[in-house]
This record gives C-alpha cells, structure tokens and sequence, in this order.
C-alpha cells in the first residue's frame, strides 16, 4: 500500500471510528479489511522505526477497534471436531497468505491482521494476536504470545510461556516493542509501555512494566519510564530478576522486598552463544 493510499485509509478509518450511531456499517467493514490486509503484507504496521525511536500510527489501532464494533460473532470452521466461534474479521490466518513461515503443528494460531515475515519460525502451541509484527528469523516458541500490534525484530527468541503484551487502548499508546537480536527467556513479560533496545537479553522470570525500576548494576544507575512513559531496556544489557526493600516501617518489620530487575552486565560473546537460535530449530 502506498503512502497516499495508507493516509486517505486512515483519515476514513478516524471518520468512521467518530461517526457514532450513524455509523455506516457496510463502509466500516470496508475500511476495516482494507487494514487487515495492509497489516498482513507489512505495508502498514502500529508502530515503524523512525530513526532512533519509533512512531505510532494510532490510527491502525483505531481501525482494528472499529473492526470488533462492527464484525458479528460468528461459527469458525475448523478441523475434526474443534470448533470455535469469534468475531467475524479476525479469523485464523491461513498458512498460504504467509510464504516461508514454518508452523509447527501442535495448536499455535495466527490471527487475521497480523504479520509473520519470512523465516519466522512458530513453536506450539503459541498465538499471534491481530495488529502485531513479527520481523524475519525470529522463533516464538512453545506457549508463548505475541499480543495485539506488539512489534519483535529480527532474530528475536521469544522463549516458552514468554509473553510479549498486546496494547489497543488508548490508540495513542506505544505497543510494546522488542527490536532485532534480543532475547526473551523463559516466562518472561514484556508488558505495556515497554521497549526492548536492539541485542538485549532477558533471562528467565523477568517480568517488565512502565513502572518496573531496573537497576544497572554496571554503570550505578536507575532507569525508570521516561516523560513518555515508555520504560527502555539498554541495548545489548543482560538483566536478570531481582528484589529490592521496601523502606517503610511495616515492610522492615516484615521483612519485604517488591520485584525489580538488575542489569548485572552487557552482552558478550559467551551470552550471545548460549542466547542464540540454534540453526537446526530453523
């Protein structure tokens, strides 16, 4: 989709999305699978690299909330005796739309308006939710999820019961992105308003929100959300779970501690081995 088409599409979409009761049902469909189909080929995405940080399309989330106003829920067809029943746009995407994809039988689905590029590898059972991108090489492995318009790089690992959040509400809000080499252990939780920098690596059971303090315990500092309220985790930092006490006299007494994360060093060559995708997973 060109970028004149990409702009006349949205000023429709925030038409559409503004009209209330008279809203005109048949053009919203319209405009909706107008989207889904750009989100799949990659022409249109939630969120795109602009220079050393990243630009959201609010609109595409707009879109995609339009999509669940006017979609009817309805009966799925499925294999044997599944049977599933879901809003009327956002079906399972079919295997043919996404060339070189490898998904691994086992339950793993990949919902309409989502993108998988080429060489992306599904372990199941996994799921892929509408709006997201998943860029080339990346492996999202056993009982993970990538949530609605989430944006993972390139030769990303998102490892088993890994969960990289999905963020429609409110339009405006950054989705949570994971960009190119880094890696997800584990159970980890990439949650809203979170951006993980290029080659960072997550070890397992490290859980991340805009309000989780990171301590980097390489160059002494505490990094928070900024003004933007997105946290960011450091390129190519290895952080790890941890705890830190609480300073109220109750929490002394007791003896509590709240979970944090610590940046105990940056990536070398020893942990980019041991993080890296085994080329015979491919």
């Amino acid at each position: 989709m060109t970028p004149g088409a990409r702009e006349e599409l949205a000023a429709r979409i925030e038409a559409l999305a503004a009209a209330g009761e008279d809203l005109d049902r048949e053009a919203a469909r319209g405009a909706v699978e107008e989207l889904l189909a750009g989100l799949e080929d990659g022409s249109i995405r939630a969120a795109e690299p602009d220079g050393d940080g990243w630009r959201v399309h609010p609109w595409v989330k707009t879109g995609i909330l339009l999509g669940f106003r006017v979609a009817e829920v309805v009966e799925l067809p499925a294999a044997g005796p599944l049977e599933f029943r879901d809003k009327e746009l956002f079906p399972p995407r079919a295997l043919a739309g996404m060339p070189r994809v490898r998904l691994v039988p086992g339950g793993s689905a990949v919902r309409r308006g989502a993108y998988l590029a080429p060489g992306t590898v599904l372990m199941p059972p996994c799921y892929v939710n509408v709006g997201a991108f998943v860029d080339e090489g990346t492996m999202i492995d056993s009982h993970a999820l990538v949530g609605s318009c989430a944006q993972v790089g390139r030769g990303v690992h998102v490892s088993a019961g890994a969960q990289v959040g999905g963020v429609l509400e409110p339009p405006g809000a950054l989705p949570v992105i994971v960009e190119d080499g880094a890696f997800l252990g584990g159970l980890v939780a990439v949650l809203e308003g979170v951006r993980v920098r290029r080659g960072a690596v997550l070890a397992a059971g490290v859980v991340l929100t805009r309000s989780t303090p990171v301590y980097d315990l390489v160059r002494g500092r505490v990094i928070r959300a900024g003004k933007d309220g997105i946290l960011e985790v450091p390129e190519n930092a290895v952080v790890v779970p941890g705890v830190r006490a609480l300073g109220s006299p109750f929490a002394r007494e007791h003896g509590l501690s709240a979970a944090c994360a610590l940046i105990v060093k940056d990536r070398d060559e020893g942990t980019s081995a041991r993080a890296s995708l085994e080329e015979a997973l491919r």
